[in-house]
């Protein structure tokens, strides 16, 4: 959702004189850049246990975050309060940190007193000359480089779907959803002892401007409802969690969504009750498409941010332009999949989203980039400057990363392996950055053999290396899901993703069973 600038800036209670003001205050030491980042979000929840709704809160988060850049420095403050004199200290604050407490710079001549209209436009001015004076380097292969991302946000184009605000939500209309999917579930399935339900939503105002005179602002909605069943059979227990999670207001909550997650809670739940811990060792691995792109995302996706490259901390970091895997595969990030828990308008640097190609063809093409990364490769930003909130300065994040749909089908790929495992679900990935070694537990899956799905596993783990898995891949499917559950990304900070993948063969992993 978009609204007009204005409400932003009443929402915030600044003028547009006072924030072109506070980014000069951050350039005045000597910065490069200063960005400022208003946020303004209200969040609520309703918890159901045992066919009664047992909690439920709402509360507003609201501030302002202020970054300055120096070279390869970055000083950050927040502050609580939108008051003038509060977010002066922040800038003032940030632009010490990103000088190290000394004065100095550009902005030397301005260090001290109020400055006036004359100061602020050069100091403005002077930032925006040495962006656009900037150089790439050769690794932008000549391609021009974008750095200025002026233009105001377009509503016709908003990738955030919002009927019906969660801010104007009654209470009294959620209840009867979270009522209607326990008994649904339960209706289902005898052996179900427990049922937790809960639905989850915030609407986020956010405002931003920084130092190139660039105005960008939306409203960001997000709705999420979950379900963690737990079964018993014969003494043995189990349990199984869905969720779905969405860019969208409260009408997204409907029959056939809640029908839908009960039917996928009880789904496969016979087989967990049977399934095994198979013999392991070194085998071909078929992921299913949908949820087995965490693998993706942890194992892959976290090693293409540019800050591990810029750092040289990535097993990636010397393979752009290199084969990394078979020729036919794409690997995409994407923040334009509109009501995508991945979704977004601008990053959180103000930065367009857009649809980025990390690997193309099988040759690695593009890491994720936020502004100093950019900056730093001679690139233009991807859109990947995200942060958990206010409180928090942006770095390289994903958005929805997923693999593009190949020509096999998914039957043949699972009868073209004479003896494997398949798997849908995983949990509790660990990955190395720096080596690419991952390891994952399999929550469910199957044997293959004799190109057949045969007996339900359990308590194993795919152990891989990343770049190795890449190269390994035999065949991908006509079958792309993106899976749009509540996955949050854990680096440094909290931010929502989503993940996909179509069926994929993996010719030689280790699983680790008996």
């Amino acid at each position: 959702m978009i609204f007009n600038k204005e409400y932003y800036l009443n929402t915030f209670r600044v003028t547009e004189d006072e924030m072109r003001r506070l980014a000069a205050e951050g350039l005045r030491k000597g910065g490069d850049f200063c960005d400022l980042f208003f946020e303004n979000t209200s969040f609520r929840n309703l918890l159901l246990r045992d066919g009664q709704v047992t909690g439920g809160g709402f509360h507003i988060d609201y501030g302002v975050g202020i970054r300055v850049l120096k070279g390869e420095r970055t000083g950050y403050a927040y502050s609580e309060s939108t008051d003038y004199p509060s977010m002066k200290l922040a800038a003032e604050a940030a632009a010490t940190i990103a000088l190290t407490g000394k004065d100095g710079g550009n902005g030397a001549a301005f260090a001290h007193g109020e400055l006036v209209e004359g100061q602020i436009a050069k100091l403005i001015r002077d930032a925006k000359d040495r962006a656009a004076a900037y150089t790439p380097s050769e690794n932008n292969g000549g391609r021009p480089v974008r750095r200025f991302f002026q233009g105001k946000p377009n509503p016709s184009a908003d990738r955030y779907p919002m009927i019906e605000d969660w801010r104007d939500a009654d209470t009294a209309k959620l209840l009867p959803c979270l009522n209607r999917l326990d008994a649904s579930i339960r209706a289902k399935d005898s052996r179900v002892v427990k049922v937790i339900a809960m639905i989850t939503a915030s609407v986020t105002d956010v405002l931003m401007y920084n130092s190139f005179e660039e105005l960008k602002y939306d409203t960001r909605p997000m709705g999420s409802i979950v379900a963690t069943v737990i079964f018993s059979q014969n003494g043995a227990m189990e349990n199984k969690s869905v969720s779905r999670s969405f860019r969208m207001g409260v009408e997204m909550i409907t029959d056939e969504l809640i029908e839908e997650i009960a039917a996928q809670a009880v789904e496969g739940i016979d087989e967990r009750f049977d399934a095994r811990k198979p013999k392991g060792g070194q085998m071909p691995v078929v992921m299913g498409a949908g949820a087995s792109g965490i693998l993706l995302h942890e194992a892959m996706g976290h090693a293409f941010e540019a800050d591990f490259n810029r750092k040289g901390q990535s097993i990636f970091s010397d393979k752009m332009g290199c084969r990394i895997c078979p020729p036919g595969i794409n690997i995409i990030d994407d923040g334009t999949v509109s009501g995508n828990r991945g979704a977004v308008n601008f990053d959180d640097e103000g930065v367009p989203g857009q649809k980025t190609y990390m690997v193309e063809d099988g040759i690695l093409t593009s890491y994720l980039h936020d502004r100093i990364s950019a900056k730093w490769y001679g690139v233009t930003a991807t859109g990947n400057g995200r942060r958990e909130s206010f409180r928090y300065n942006p770095i390289p994040r994903m958005r929805a990363t997923y693999m593009e749909s190949g020509n096999a089908d998914n039957e043949s790929i699972i009868a073209s392996v004479c003896k494997g495992i398949y798997v849908d679900q995983f949990s509790n990935g660990q990955v190395k950055i720096g080596e690419g070694d991952f390891t994952f537990f399999v929550k469910s899956g199957f044997l293959i053999e004799n190109g057949r799905l045969t007996a339900p596993v359990k308590d194993i783990n795919i152990i891989g290396n990343g770049p190795q898995a890449l190269a390994d891949i035999a065949a991908v499917a006509n079958d792309l899901k993106l899976d749009n559950g509540t996955w949050t990304c854990g680096k440094e900070q909290s931010v929502p993703v989503c993940c996909g993948i179509p069926t994929v063969l993996i010719n030689n992993l280790t699983v680790g069973g008996e």
